[in-house]
This record gives structure tokens, sequence and C-alpha cells, in this order.
């Protein structure tokens, strides 16, 4: 008789992949070879092939990945292969914790490894086609080494407490690590901007002109204190644009991509930037903060229910029962209630978006600019105009950038209509 808890979990697996699959083929049937009306100004007919050329080639990608990770991690339980990890980390440790921690590194190593074939066709041959591509060899080793250690130090730290506090606090384990990984997820949001981003990128200060006397009088018209303006050398892996307010208090800042600012005219920066602005002064960022730590604290309450479930156990071939195995097993139950509250957060965040895009065109007065920035990334980045909506509910953070032109476009009607009156 099959165990109940490994029909479930390969069934959540299974689901996902079909559930995956059927969602990209969807998304590319849904490509319209006809380019919207909008974009005519700015996309030719072979840059808009070249986009749905690239839109088809990393979907592919995609799938082949899932299709070959969802079957090596069936096998991988079936086989006993987390008992195998478990045997080798009791054989170098005695202690629980660093048991827990050779068991977690052993399954890291080997995930990243499988991933690193993908990575590396998605980045020197995708990519490189396309004419994104700036990362060197020698950055994109450097890169994965210092992501290892990154996730080694901070994965490991937050890893060792949780199996610290389930070992030795019993029932109130799962408040105290709630608590912990909540205000240890609040100590990165204040550091990550000065200690983390730096290992990766190069953070510049925006150079004396026109642009930051623009930039620092809008901040002070809408009383927006910031430790300054940055320029990141994106250029340096990606020829891609982008831009993003980071940090709070003192650290909060706003790092415009050095391939934005070639790209665009200083109203269209201006405007992106009244958009991060946005996000700030509408309480986004601390929605979101609010909304993780109580996803957090069900996340750990569910989990206080299956330590050391020897059902669940059985299901993954263990011979032992350990409080560090017990979280891997865990997450693969609870895989479907992610998925549910990442709905929900794609839902709350494209209507983020949308009142940040409202913003930037009510303060700045100019939501042309908005548009016109929104069409040069998207021409920039070779985005995907024409979603499928199934795969804008699973996935999208962002509203399809054709629906937020629109309603800027809108928006602009109103805002010249109050001006005439």
């Amino acid at each position: 008789m099959i165990n109940v808890y490994l029909f479930i979990i390969l069934v959540i697996l299974i689901g996902k992949y079909i559930l995956d699959l059927t969602i990209e083929i969807l998304n590319l049937r849904h490509v319209s070879p006809e380019l919207p009306i909008e974009f005519s100004d700015c996309y030719d007919a072979d840059k808009y092939r070249s986009s749905q050329q690239y839109l088809k080639e990393t979907t592919r990608l995609g799938i082949i990945a899932d299709s070959v990770l969802t079957p090596l991690i069936v096998a991988f339980i079936l086989l006993g292969g987390f008992n195998l990890a478990d045997t080798i980390a009791r054989g170098w440790a005695d202690h629980e914790i660093w048991r827990g921690l050779i068991f977690a590194g052993i399954l890291f190593l080997a995930s990243s490894l499988v991933n690193i074939p993908f990575s590396i066709y998605g980045t020197f041959v995708i990519e490189e086609r396309y004419g994104f591509n700036r990362t060197t060899v020698k950055t994109f080793v450097f890169d994965l080494f210092k992501g290892w250690g990154l996730a080694g130090l901070i994965g490991g730290i937050v890893f060792a407490a949780i199996i610290w506090f389930f070992s030795v606090a019993g029932s109130s384990a799962w408040l105290l690590c709630w608590g912990a990984v909540t205000a240890f997820q609040l100590f990165l949001l204040f550091i990550a901007p000065v200690t983390i981003m730096p290992l990766f990128n190069k953070f510049t200060p925006l150079e004396e002109g026109e642009l930051k006397l623009k930039i620092e009088e809008y901040a002070r018209n809408e009383d927006f204190k910031i430790k300054g303006v940055f320029t990141m050398d994106a250029s340096r892996r990606s020829t891609k644009s982008n831009a993003y307010f980071t940090g709070f208090g003192r650290f909060r800042r706003i790092v415009l991509f050095d391939t934005l600012i070639k790209r665009h005219t200083i109203d269209e920066l201006l405007s992106i930037l009244a958009h991060e602005v946005g996000h700030y002064k509408k309480h986004h960022i601390m929605k979101n903060v609010l909304i993780s730590v109580l996803s957090t604290g069900v996340m750990f309450f569910v989990l206080s229910l299956f330590i050391n479930n020897r059902g669940l156990f059985d299901a993954f071939r263990m011979s032992h029962n350990s409080i560090y195995a017990s979280l891997f097993f865990f997450a693969f139950l609870y895989g479907p209630v992610d998925m549910i509250v990442a709905i929900l957060g794609n839902f709350l965040s494209q209507r983020f978006e949308y009142e940040a895009d409202d913003y930037s065109a009510r303060t700045y007065g100019q939501p042309g600019s908005m548009i016109a920035g929104l069409k040069k990334l998207s021409v920039d980045n070779l985005s995907n105009l024409t979603p499928h909506p199934l795969k804008v509910f699973f996935a999208y953070s962002h509203p399809p950038v054709l629906e937020r032109i629109r309603a800027l476009d809108q928006l602009r009607g109103e805002i010249e209509l109050t001006d005439d009156q």
C-alpha cells in the first residue's frame, strides 16, 4: 500500500509540472503576430519578431529544465536519495545542528550543480544570441561562488536557529522561529543595500548634472528623504534596464541601472523614479513586509504540525527522524499553499504597480513620459507584449505593459481635462 504522504507529494510534483507546462504552452500560443498599435512608433517588424523568438527560446529552456528536474526529484525521493544524504551527514557529525547543516549543504550543492548547465545555456547562448549578455565566464563563476557563500552563511544561520528552537522550545518553537526569522529578515532589509548588494555590483552616486538636480528637486517637493541616488553597473552582466528602490531609514536609496540612464530622457527617468517613490508613499513596501511576516508565521505554525512525522519520513525512505529533514519534507507538502500565497501576492503587487504609475503621473505630471519609458523598457528587454491571462494570473508581479500603458493613457486624458478646466 502506497504511503499517503508519498502519494500526495507525487501528485503535487507532477501536478505542478503539468500546470506549468500547460501555462507555458498557452502563453506561447497566445503570442500575437500583429504588433500592438501602441508600439508602432518604437518597434520595427524585425525587432518584434526577435522579441517573440526570444520568448520561445527562453520558454523552451524552462520547459526542458522542468522536464529534467521533476523526474530527477521524483527519482531522488523514490530511490532513497534523502536517506543517503542523511547517512552521510550522520557519518560526519554527531550533533543535530551540524548534521542538519551537512544534510542541507549536500542537497543544496546537488541542486545547484544540476541547475548550472541550464544557467550557462541561458546566459551564454540565449542571452548572447539576442545581444543581452555582458557576463564573462570569470564574472559568472565569481557570482556563482559568492551566491553559494552567501546562501551558506545566511541560510546556514537561519537553518541552524530553526533546528535549535524546535529542539529546545517544544510547542512554542514555531512562535520563536517566526519572531527570530522576522527579525533577521528586517535586519537584512536594512543592511543588504550597503553590505550584500555591493558584493555583486558597483554602486556609484549619480554624477552632478541636470538629472541629479531634477531628482533632488522632485524628492524635496514630495518630502522624500533618501540616502542618495545611485547608478549600478548592470551593464557588466546584461544590457537589460531597470530601476528599483531599496533600504529603509537612513539606508533608503534609489538605484538606476546604468543601461537605463543611457537610453532614456530625463523626463522618462524622472517618471520612472517617481513610480518608485510612489511605492514608498503608498506604503507598498511596508504592506509587502507585513504580508511576508504573516505568511511566514502561518508557514511555521503548519510546519510545527509535521515535525518528526514518521509517516512523512517513511515517504522519503528515511531510516531516522530528524528536525532538519522535517523542514525539507514539509516544503514539498507546503507547495500548494505557497502557490496560493504567491498568486495573492501577484494580485496585490499588480494593484500596487497601477497605484505607483498613478502616483508618478499625478506628482511628476507627465504620464506621457512614463508611457514612453515603459515602451523603451519593453523594447530593450524584448518583453512579451501579449502574455496569456493564465500566465499573468500565476506568474506576473507586474501588470502586462499594454494594460499599464492604456491605464496611463486614460489618466493622461483626465489630467489634461483637469488642466483645461
